[in-house]
């Protein structure tokens, strides 16, 4: 370390944990710290945090990246914030939680979400603000805790995302940036301010939600020197406010001009891309939310991705996932090696991947998985392979949306676990027909984090920087014959989900009916 260098934090904090990355002036890593916490599932429909052990994470992995790296405070130059979306914490006048973090995963505002859709202007709302209609979306869980919590509704003085909470301990002051208020169906894109008849819906005045600031805002003066101290930081150290995890994992990746696509795959998945004005879909199927006052993400998340494989490995695969332990290497190794047997397509046998619901396309929580055109042929690499594929295949359908408005992508890049695995890198490649780029960095959400905040410190050639950063570790490119029964099998995949909307709520309905009665 010289004397003169300089260094930056980015912090992310998720839905389970929150990740520290220190960088060097040059964008390469230096340390990183992840500390975990839970998310508490005491039914299918609620999925909430603990405010408090958000922050003492944030607190944490801030101080033990700073300490890995052994920097001195004086060295870091600013720390820059990304968070998951759609969060809300009631909070009362002193700041303290009223309850547990509502998450984007909570599904306890569905029948809310449902009649904000069909009774009360949805589309329209959404059309406004860029948020689709569904359960993760603030404005229908607050419609849900003004109608179904009204205690809590009222003695609450504010509504606050996790990010304003963790902000507001460190700092004593409710700011919402652009980004994330873009994600609550209470912002009007156009005004870059609060919706006056989305706030009539919620029941809420602009004096019970933050200020609104721009992503590019900083904060300074830490009130709390312990934890300044714990975090390894000088009081003094400036926080950028920073955005959304989704758009700025599409800045850490380079994915920013015009026709890149970034497409990734974790538990969930999501695909994305930048454009310079706000624009939505008269369907309603994907979102957007700001990057910058001049950026804009068009995008959808899907719930069911990585978390699908996992499934698999754990109801389909013991055996396999045994003989990966003996032999010290990765069940998922295996079960990619086994779907490799099969062809493209697996030969007819279509996965509909809906075990969580699904956001996009569908927005529909009710959705359910399903195997389809399963003959006495099918074994089960088949159904592993079908499984793979029809993850792709509907992140597929999500940019099938998109491009109505953005074009045919000139370029995909991709990241999370799965980009991890040859296979599903070709199989994106194939089912996409379009190049796939996997970049080198992994650490996308923390990285934009950081490069937004260069250009919130007066560095206008910030978001060029950023390809000098990231690098490239893979590029696929289609398979010609695989990319031709692709485009046989996916028209069978878009309209079986379809023929089975009805279904869908039938079939939720009875398992809520079946699961209610065994609580």
């Amino acid at each position: 370390m010289t004397e003169k260098t300089e260094y930056t934090i980015g912090i992310d904090i998720g839905t389970t944990s929150t990740k520290a990355v220190l960088f060097d002036a040059a964008g390469k890593v230096a340390a990183t710290a992840n500390e975990g916490y839970p998310l508490y599932t005491p039914t299918p429909s609620v999925a909430e945090q603990d405010p408090e052990e958000i922050f003492a994470a944030v607190v944490s992995s801030v101080g033990q990246a700073v300490r890995k790296a052994g920097v001195p405070p004086e060295r870091i130059r600013f720390v820059s914030c990304s968070s998951a979306m759609h969060s809300v914490i009631p909070v009362d006048a002193s700041g303290k939680p009223l309850m547990r973090c509502i998450t984007w995963a909570d599904n306890r505002s569905a029948a809310w979400s449902r009649r904000l859709r069909d009774e009360m202007g949805g589309l329209e709302l959404y059309l406004r603000t860029g948020t689709p209609v569904h359960p993760m979306s603030p404005v229908a869980k607050l419609l849900w805790l003004r109608h179904d919590k009204p205690d809590i509704f009222e003695r609450a003085a504010k509504f606050v995302s996790v990010k304003e909470y963790v902000l507001a301990r460190l700092f004593g002051r409710y700011v919402v940036d652009y980004s994330i208020a873009s994600a609550t169906g209470l912002f009007n894109l156009s005004r870059l301010d609060w919706d006056e008849e989305a706030l009539s819906i919620a029941g809420v005045t602009p004096d019970r939600l933050s200020e609104l600031v721009p992503t590019t805002y900083t904060l300074r003066g830490i009130r709390d020197a312990n934890s300044a101290a714990e975090m390894g930081l000088l009081p003094s150290t400036p926080f950028v406010v920073g955005a959304s995890d989704g758009v700025l994992s599409n800045l850490g990746l380079d994915a920013i001009d015009p026709g890149v696509v970034a497409v990734t795959i974790g538990t969930s998945g999501a695909i994305r891309t930048v454009i310079d004005e706000p624009a939505t879909d008269r369907k309603g199927r994907y979102f957007c939310y700001a990057l910058t006052e001049d950026k804009w993400v068009v995008g959808g998340p899907v719930n069911n991705g990585g978390v699908i494989f996992r499934w698999v490995r754990d109801e389909f695969a013991a055996s396999e996932t045994e003989t990966a332990k003996r032999l010290g290497i990765s069940p998922y190794d295996v079960l990619t090696r086994i779907a490799e047997r099969v062809r493209p397509g697996a030969d007819g046998l279509l996965f509909h991947p809906y075990l969580t619901g699904e956001r996009a396309p569908l927005w529909n929580p009710d959705a359910r998985g399903s195997f389809f055109g399963l003959t006495l042929h099918h074994q089960k690499e088949h159904m592993i392979r079908a499984v793979l594929e029809g993850v792709v295949y509907n992140l597929y359908t999500v940019m099938l949306a998109m491009q109505e408005t953005t074009g045919v992508p000139k370029r995909i890049k991709a990241t999370g676990g799965f980009a991890r695995s040859p296979l599903w890198r070709q199989m994106m490649a194939d089912i996409f027909n379009q190049s796939v780029v996997v970049p080198e960095s992994y650490e996308s959400s923390c990285l934009g984090a950081v490069v937004l905040g260069m250009k919130a410190f007066g560095e206008a050639d910030a978001f060029a920087r950023v390809r000098g950063m990231v690098g490239t570790t893979h590029e696929h490119f289609p398979n010609p014959e695989a990319a031709g029964i692709y485009r046989e099998l996916l028209p069978i995949f878009v309209r079986v989900s379809r023929q089975l909307e009805e279904e869908y709520e039938s079939i939720a309905k009875f398992q809520q009916k079946l699961f209610s009665a065994e609580a």
